[in-house]
């Protein structure tokens, strides 16, 4: 079975397109950036207590090389419920990293916050399609 997900494409300057989507994490709307080069999900350290009432996150065990950075420690997270359109999701376990030179970037140019950054890990699992086309991403859980 296949789940569509609507997809926006987010202009960035006139000169590229980001692509985003909306989902709901342990109940709360966030606002989720699809990353097909990024090699994992990451969710923003300075956003990830809007999604969490867990006052202490446990230190990932490797630091995470990527994002615009050299490397960044990251912390690890739990989504116990993650909802895209009529999916409902396992719960897992991602990282929280430092996303804030992409947020400034966002707020330069008066842009929703990145709240999470689904990577190649999420996309392949899932199986995922982005139809351009027809402005959906497909999962296949």
């Amino acid at each position: 079975m296949e789940f569509p997900i609507p997809i926006r494409f987010v202009e960035i300057e006139g000169s590229g397109v980001h692509i985003a989507i909306s989902g709901f994490v342990n109940g709360n709307l966030a606002n989720i950036l699809i990353d097909t080069g990024a090699s994992q999900t990451v969710f923003d350290k300075n956003r990830v207590y809007l999604f969490s009432d867990k006052q202490n996150f446990e230190k990932a065990d490797k630091l995470s090389k990527g994002l615009g950075t050299d490397s960044m420690e990251g912390f690890k997270f739990s989504i116990d419920q993650f909802v895209l359109g009529d999916l409902v999701l396992e719960p897992f376990e991602v990282v929280s990293l430092d996303l804030s030179h992409i947020n400034a970037s966002y707020a330069e140019l008066g842009l929703t916050p990145i709240d999470m950054v689904l990577g190649g890990d999420f996309l392949k699992k899932y199986s995922a399609s982005i139809r351009y086309s027809s402005a959906e991403l497909w999962l296949r859980p």
